[in-house]
């Protein structure tokens, strides 16, 4: 790169080598020998047993360290270490055939003797050796190039050997030919051997350099030491343990040490986390190597010359030599010229190979140098970048990358090229590049190191790059109102809770629901719903300040982040707050003009809660919904802070719906019946079936509490509703089957949603299968039709409503009188008994408002011939005052509360209640909880009886306080 993104240079990588301690110790031993051997060992007999049993040893610990390290370790090295541990074994035995005459038998060694054949079997599995470990050629060429090489080194030392020595060697008088070949046995191996280290010095494997290196040392250093033995001077005044025995020790004990130094390498690589660097370059010795040929021959020549030149007849040997070594040298020089024409050809067709490939590629490819002036540019940078690639090429990398991207570029190129190339050999960068039209475009670079630059291998990634972007915008956005949803709006609130500063005091979020949108989508249309959130979507949008935001969570649930402004006074904050909030509930309250020009109106609920210290993003948004819930609760169309009150209702709430889904497959729920009377005769002429929760605790909870839990699921029938009331209606015509056959045929009221009855979860056949199953006769099943929702077609109730009442069952509309959608239902639907909403009978004595409208009601009922039943008379006032206005049937505490199925028939066989306005002949001797009864009290409310006696006399009808509706005591079985 250029000077902002200058290359660092590469850091080397360290290499864990041997121990020193191994190292340390053998150089202690070798000083301690050559030491000795120095000063004479301090007499002759122990120089001669240090120079010929020590030698010995040193050979014998050489032979089985090597022979160990190879029958235990399966390397491909393995046999040469056999190899030299056979050699070892040789030169070991030789010293000690060698001592057993000087130190044994105190006598000279004979020429020749066992030892000389064991020292010259020393060579020949030395030699072997340092050919398995030298580098395999590939061809055949290589083969012959290095045969062709050692006999260049070979014959080179040995032309110069005989020129200087072995030729007087060689013409010795009175001597036996085996004295004479062992004369010249020994330097000639030697010249093979010294021959073999050199070639392999240059040509050997890079695996387990430091063992080899090692092994060749100590072969070395034992051939000089037979070089120098050989030569007259020393072989003439030679005697065991002085210096030169130091040499073939020292020799003898790198031999021992050689192959362990392989597996220290060996296990350092192996140690983890240690990153192996490739051997460093050796262009010196890649020079030697490439010149040792010519360097052989001209030792060889120099043989030669010294003969000439010295006034010597040149010798037979020499010239035979000499002219092998120069017809060794052009027979090499041919090869290399025929393989050097061969390279030169294939390299030319990888380059044109290459060339294309890199010219095809539709990639750009492009070369930088360390400065980061790009050197190459592929011919693909035109249709890539719009450039053209000499347009290119010596320009600075730098500026052609976005200012934005290239400090991390320049980061990651300094990076990449600190790192080991082992370890990390190519990175990846993504960053902008200008093309030609001067646009910007997302480009993927794959990046090599090259000769201490980079190499980039780039695409265009513009498009995967903005489709990414559009994914993720999808992933993170609603897709009708394009406002974030929850993923994203929770993201945002973790990030102003985790930077929030002093001055972000008072940040709340604000969850919004909107009343009324499930009935714009009955009524209006999906399509009008639609409109009507992005319309809603944008005023939410428009009303927050920039640094705020919003959210849609699905459905008509909205959110909003509202930053806070730093303000520290609780009442202050809190007034912003609900003041935005207040402002928001307006704002999506305006009306809507959607589809077709139809304008719908919706309310808005809205829950607020504050950030408060060491809150989570998750219970932030929670509490806001708790409020909003709240809000819902509270009448609609609202605002509501969040108290934690909140949370203690909601877990209250969940542990009753917990014990309710216990109580229903326990069988802790029971069936009640209240008596529906005959307000002119007091006769009781049908029963309404209730269900009561008996808990733990002995009390039997009414719907208005239990049924209260269904308010969680935040629907108008919840699974648990819909099982329940499947439940009471099986038990109550199980009973009133039950009564039929006991002799006390009155019809059972239940109630039931129109949403329950079209429940496509309830059998079509349910109702008609129960009356068959036990016996009820035609009009012994009321159904009591509850709630008023919007939703449910009334074509499809009517047809349903139609069949059951074929099939004997009656039709009463409860709740009466509260809305237009119960008018709407007594036009369409068919129905026997009209049930007046509790609401209109409370009250209706003391109210004229309320005595008017209801006896309009009651009045609608008779001319449509219609049975009509109070719902909630609870005193004989009112009683009175609906029968003179001509309600036929009522039911409530001034008659009997909910009873259980003992004191039901009790009160059925005690015959009709006293009313106000009957004739006192008419009425029974005993009614029903009256004191002179045997004490047999029908409970009336929870535990109150009913006295009879005529209005105003001593017998009247009297209450006692009555306890709470909620609460009932389990009355005994």
């Amino acid at each position: 790169m250029s000077a902002p993104g200058a290359a660092l240079p590469r850091r080397p990588a360290s290499v864990r080598g041997p121990g020193v301690l191994p190292q340390l110790l053998l150089a202690v031993v070798c000083g301690g020998y050559a030491t000795g051997a120095a000063l004479g060992w301090g007499s002759p007999e122990l120089a001669a047993t240090m120079g010929d049993f020590g030698l010995s040893g040193a050979a014998g610990l050489a032979a089985t360290s090597c022979f160990w390290y190879g029958r235990t370790r399966s390397t491909r090295f393995r046999p040469a270490w056999l190899l030299f541990a056979a050699s070892s074994a040789m030169a070991g035995f030789g010293n000690f055939v060698w001592g057993w005459y000087e130190v044994v038998l105190g006598r000279h060694v004979p020429s020749p003797s066992p030892a000389d054949f064991c020292f010259l079997l020393f060579a020949p599995p030395a030699i072997i050796g340092l050919l398995v470990l030298a580098r395999r050629p590939v061809t055949r060429a290589g083969w012959v190039c290095l045969g062709l090489d050692s006999w260049l080194i070979g014959g080179s030392l040995l032309t110069l050997s005989w020129s200087l020595a072995l030729a007087h060697t060689a013409h010795f008088a009175g001597e036996t030919v085996a004295h004479a070949a062992l004369s010249l046995a020994y330097p000639l191996l030697d010249i093979v051997l010294v021959s073999m280290v050199l070639a392999l010095h240059f040509k050997r494997s890079s695996a387990n350099r430091s063992a080899i290196n090692t092994a060749i040392a100590a072969l070395a250093l034992t051939v000089l030491c037979d070089a120098l033995f050989t030569s007259p001077l020393l072989q003439a005044n030679y005697r065991s343990g002085q210096i030169l025995d130091a040499g073939w020790f020292a020799g003898y004990m790198l031999m021992a040490y050689a192959p362990w130094v392989a597996r220290e390498e060996r296990e350092s690589a192996a140690r983890p986390g240690r990153p192996q660097a490739p051997p460093a370059g050796r262009p010196i010795a890649g020079s030697l190597a490439a010149l040792t040929p010519y360097l052989a021959a001209a030792v060889c020549t120099l043989g030669i010359l010294y003969n000439v030149l010295d006034g010597h007849h040149v010798d037979r040997v020499v010239l035979f030599t000499g002219c092998t070594v120069v017809l060794a040298l052009v027979v090499r020089q041919g090869i290399m010229l025929l393989d050097n024409i061969s390279l030169t050809q294939e390299l030319a067709q990888k380059e044109n190979h290459f060339r294309s490939l890199v010219q095809g590629s539709s990639d750009v490819i492009m070369i930088a140098a360390p400065t980061g002036i790009l050197r190459y540019v592929s011919p693909a940078a035109a249709g890539v970048y719009g450039r053209d690639a000499e347009e290119l090429v010596g320009s600075e990398l730098a500026s052609l990358i976005h200012p934005e991207d290239l400090g991390r570029v320049v980061h990651e190129v300094r990076r990449f090229l600190a790192a080991p190339p082992a370890e990390e050999p190519t990175t990846r960068i993504e960053c902008r590049f200008r093309s030609g039209s001067g646009d910007w475009l997302n480009v993927e670079s794959t990046v090599n190191r090259h000769h201490g630059g980079l190499i980039f291998n780039s695409r265009d990634v513009t498009e995967r790059v903005r489709l990414q972007a559009q994914l993720q915008h999808t992933a993170e956005h609603d897709p009708l109102t394009d406002l974030p949803n929850r993923a994203l709006f929770t993201k945002r609130v973790q990030r102003a809770l985790a930077g929030r500063r002093v001055t972000d005091a008072g940040t709340a979020v604000l969850f919004i629901d909107l009343d009324g949108f499930k009935a714009v989508n009955d009524t209006v249309g999906h399509q009008a719903g639609d409109e009507l959130l992005i319309q809603a979507a944008r005023r939410l949008q428009d009303s927050v300040r920039a640094g705020d935001s919003t959210a849609r969570f699905g459905g008509d649930e909205f959110a909003a982040l509202i930053i806070g402004d730093g303000t520290r006074d609780p009442a202050a904050r809190e007034y912003r707050i609900l003041e935005v909030a207040d402002r928001l509930r307006l704002t999506l309250s305006q009306p809507y003009l959607v589809e077709g020009g139809t304008e719908v109106r919706v309310a808005a609920s809205i829950g607020v809660a504050f950030a408060e210290p060491d809150i989570t993003p998750g219970t932030l948004m929670r509490n806001a919904d708790l409020a909003m819930y709240r809000a819902k609760q509270a009448g609609k169309g609202r605002v509501e802070l969040y108290a934690p009150q909140m949370q203690a209702d909601v877990v209250r709430r969940t542990e009753l719906a917990t014990r309710l889904r216990t109580a229903l497959h326990d069988g802790e729920f029971a069936l009640l019946h209240q008596p529906v009377v005959e307000l002119a005769t007091g006769r009781i002429t049908a029963v309404s079936a209730q269900a009561r929760w008996r808990s733990a605790q002995g009390i039997l909870f009414t719907p208005d509490e239990f049924l209260r839990v269904a308010e969680m699921d935040r629907g108008d029938e919840s699974a648990r509703t819909a099982e329940l009331g499947r439940w009471t209606l099986e038990r109550a015509a199980e009973q009133a089957g039950r009564r039929r056959l006991a002799g006390h045929a009155v019809p059972v009221h239940v109630r039931m949603s129109a949403a329950r009855l079209l429940d496509k979860s309830l059998p079509p056949k349910n109702v008609e299968a129960l009356i068959l199953r036990h016996g009820l006769p035609s009009g012994s099943l009321v159904l009591e039709l509850s709630g008023s929702d919007p939703r449910v077609p009334l074509d499809e109730l009517e047809r349903r409503l139609i069949s059951l009442r074929r099939f004997g069952v009656r039709i009463a509309l409860d709740g009466f009188g509260t809305g237009y959608a119960a008018m709407s239902a007594l036009r369409r639907l068919p129905i026997d008994v009209l049930k007046l909403d509790r609401g209109l009978v409370d009250g209706v004595a003391e109210s004229a408002r309320l005595h008017k409208i209801t006896a309009g009601l009651l009045h609608i009922a008779g001319d449509l011939g219609m049975e009509s039943v109070a719902d909630g008379v609870d005193d004989l006032e009112q009683a009175r005052a609906l029968l003179a206005m001509g309600c036929t049937h009522g039911q409530g505490m001034a008659f009997a509360g909910a009873l259980d199925e003992h004191r039901l028939r009790h009160a059925l066989d005690r015959g009709p209640y006293p009313l106000p306005g009957l004739v006192p002949d008419t009425l029974p001797d005993t009614l029903p909880g009256d004191p002179t009864d045997g004490g047999n009290q029908v409970l009336v409310g929870g535990a109150l009886p009913v006295r009879s006696g005529v209005v105003g006399g001593a017998g009247a009808l009297a209450h006692a306080p009555l306890r709470s509706n909620n609460e009932t005591p389990v009355p005994p079985t």
